[in-house]
This record gives structure tokens, C-alpha cells and sequence, in this order.
């Protein structure tokens, strides 16, 4: 199957009207949100074709939906969740939301490990709810003894609190390994944590990780994730998500209104449910595209900004690029978008350990990332590129 990075004319994706290419001049490279330049899988078209053909635009079903996320766990994972225990949510973080909401009240805390996904600030905050950091340790990983720490500063006073982890982890591509994971949880266990798991960018895990889903775990059992094909497969214009909880937590799910579901569209979970079954073979072509991406990144900062920290990462199409010695100040996507005209998130906005750093989308064509590098290249001043 062709590479679905290859699908696209830059041409066409300039006639999107999506955030990723409107929110930026007409010459700008868009290299920032967690949006693909691919065009989606057949199944896909199918599903959102046939559902308007037949005027399938009520209110939305969630069984089908888990029925085929539980398929594709079983192929790709090896495990088998319950689709009884799946609960539908309009997207991943409005799910995560109606989970904190669950297992947390107004005030009480929520652990983060950043540099982290900046919504994770947002979402809490509007809930009403403290963030407490365990930031990453030097090497991108899960640093238990910071986990420990924010563990017993959250639950000080006895009120209940949250550990919202990113798995595989948004911005830096680390998958956790299965001991992380399971000592994590123990940790999570001991001081009384209840553990809530974004696992959006799961399907998209290279030959170097191997992705662990966190119910899957014993300490799994109490704990709750959240899975979406919209990362995987593009469509995040399709929103639609599942709440997924452990043995022992599926009565605290069931405390979840039932309203919250009428928020998720049901061509989206239609979408998403012909994707997770029927878009092996087309995911397949996406992550060896992807592969090449980041490896081909690798090359092109090596020629033209030796000076940029970046490891390949193990999962996602997300790089998170350290530019502290560009001397671009604490935020270097400002610069590069102002001078070189290549959008990238800012990286302030993960929170401790962001600063000086930027997070690039290479879910691209290599030739529009070939661009972006040189043009982020035309940006800093000769001196400091290496």
C-alpha cells in the first residue's frame, strides 16, 4: 500500500479549512498540531459515505464502536477489553474531564509528568482541580521518585487525587515500558492515587517500543484510559472517544451521566469503529511512512541544525526539539514562525522542562519537511546552528 504521507498535494492541503492550515498565513509551514497531511483510509470514506447516503446522522451507538476498538486491541496488543466496560465520550480530553470529575473534587489535585501535552493544564484547571508536577527525568522517562513525592504531596490532608499520564508520552514519543507502568500504578496504589491514562497516540508505536495498554496491567484494575482512533487514523474532525475502566473501577464509571455521551458524533464513532477494524494494512503504511520521517528528520537537523537535541522518538509523529542553544530566548517556535515561517507548538506551554523547546508534527510529506528544516535553518543566525 503507498505511503499515505505521499497522498496529499500541498496544493489540496492548502484548501483545508482546519486549524492546522487556517489559523497561519498562506505561507506558512504548518508543523504544529497533532494533524496528519494524509488522506483517510478507505474504510473511512466508506463508513461516512454510506452513513450519508442512508441519513445516518442520528444520535450515536457506542457498542459497535468498543466492539471494534476490542478487536483491534486483541490484534495489535494482545488484549482483550470488555466493551461493557467502555463508556462513549465526545473526545479523549472531555473524557478525561468526566473521569477527574468521577474520581476527584473541586480543589483537590491531579499529578502531571511534563513537559506534557498542554491541554492537561487547561482541562484541570477549568475543572476546578490542582495540577502537581512529577516532571520527566533527563532522560525523557517516568522519574519515580519526583511520582512518589507529588504522589504524597497530592493526598497531604487525605483528599482524593489523580494521576493523568500520557502513555505513549506527548511530546517526547516515550512508550513506558511494562515495569514503569506497573510501578507507577503501585506507587499510585499505595498513596491512595487513582490513575487516568491518555492512550490516544497508541497505535502509532515503532519496532523500538512496544506498547503496554495500562488496564491491561494488574494495578490496571482500578485504574481508567482513554482510546480514540483519531490520532492513528486523522480524525479529530470525526470526534468520538471511549471511556474504558478496570475490573474494580467500572462501578465509578457507571457514576458518569449518561448525558456525556450525546456529545460524541456518531459519524465520528461510525468513522472511528470502520477504522480501528477495517484500517490495518492502511495504519501499517502510515507508521512505516512515519519511521522514515523521523529518521529522515534526523538527517536533515544533522545538516542544518546540528545545534537541535532530538531524539527519534518511540512512538507518535510528534519530535520534541531541544533549542536552548540556538539562543532563540524561552520560546524558539515564536522566532522560527516570525523569520523562517514554520509553525511549531511553543514549548512553554508543556510546563516544566519546556522551555527553550519546541514540538514538530512530521506527520508530512518529506519534501514539506525537507522545507520546514531549512527554513528553520534560514532562522537562526549562522553562528548558532552548530
Amino acid at each position: 500500500m503507498e505511503n499515505p504521507l505521499l497522498t496529499a498535494r500541498e496544493a489540496d492541503l492548502r484548501r483545508r479549512r482546519s486549524l492546522k492550515w487556517r489559523l497561519y498565513g498562506d505561507d506558512v509551514l504548518p508543523l504544529w498540531v497533532a494533524e496528519m497531511d494524509v488522506l483517510p483510509p478507505e474504510p473511512v470514506v466508506r463508513a461516512v459515505s454510506q452513513a450519508m447516503a442512508l441519513g445516518d446522522t442520528g444520535y450515536p451507538w457506542a457498542r459497535d464502536y468498543a466492539e471494534a476498538l476490542a478487536g483491534f486491541a486483541e490484534r495489535h496488543w494482545g488484549w482483550s477489553p470488555d466493551p461493557s466496560r467502555a463508556r462513549l465520550v465526545p473526545n479523549v480530553m472531555l473524557g478525561i474531564s468526566e473521569v477527574l470529575k468521577v474520581v476527584t473534587g473541586p480543589g483537590d489535585a491531579v499529578v502531571v509528568n511534563p513537559p506534557v501535552y498542554p491541554p492537561f493544564y487547561g482541562f484541570i484547571g477549568n475543572l476546578g482541580r490542582r495540577v502537581l508536577e512529577a516532571p520527566l527525568g533527563a532522560d525523557g522517562r517516568l522519574d519515580l521518585a519526583s511520582l512518589d513525592a507529588a504522589f504524597g504531596e497530592a493526598r497531604r490532608g487525605g483528599s482524593p487525587a489523580a494521576y493523568l499520564l500520557s502513555s505513549p508520552h506527548n511530546p517526547t514519543g516515550v512508550v513506558h515500558t511494562r515495569a514503569e507502568l506497573t510501578t507507577a500504578g503501585e506507587l499510585a496504589a499505595d498513596h491512595g492515587v487513582r490513575v487516568v491514562v491518555d492512550e490516544i497516540h497508541a497505535p502509532l508505536v515503532y519496532e523500538s517500543g512496544a506498547f503496554t495498554p495500562y488496564l491491561s496491567l494488574p494495578v490496571g484494575s482500578a485504574g481508567f484510559s482513554l482510546m480514540s482512533a483519531s490520532k492513528a487514523f486523522n480524525l479529530a474532525g470525526l470526534p468520538s472517544a471511549l471511556a474504558m475502566a478496570g475490573a474494580d473501577a467500572q462501578h465509578d464509571l457507571a457514576t458518569m451521566p449518561e448525558e456525556v455521551a450525546f456529545g460524541a458524533s456518531h459519524v465520528g464513532s461510525l468513522a472511528q469503529a470502520a477504522a480501528l477494524r477495517d484500517g490495518d494494512l492502511w495504519l501499517d503504511a502510515l507508521v512505516a511512512g512515519l519511521d522514515e520521517n523521523r529518521r529522515l528528520l534526523s538527517e536533515l537537523l544533522a545538516e542544518h541544525l546540528p545545534a537541535v537535541g532530538y531524539r527519534q522518538p518511540e512512538a507518535t509523529y510528534l519530535a520534541w526539539l531541544d533549542c536552548r542553544a540556538l539562543g532563540l530566548g524561552p520560546d524558539p517556535a515564536a522566532v522560527v514562525r516570525e523569520r523562517g515561517r514554520v509553525a511549531l507548538s511553543p514549548g512553554p506551554g508543556f510546563g516544566t522542562g519546556g522551555e527553550g523547546h519546541a514540538r514538530l508534527n512530521f506527520a508530512t510529506s518529506p519534501a514539506i519537511l525537507r522545507r520546514a528544516v531549512e527554513r528553520m535553518a534560514e532562522a537562526v543566525p549562522p553562528g548558532r546552528r552548530s
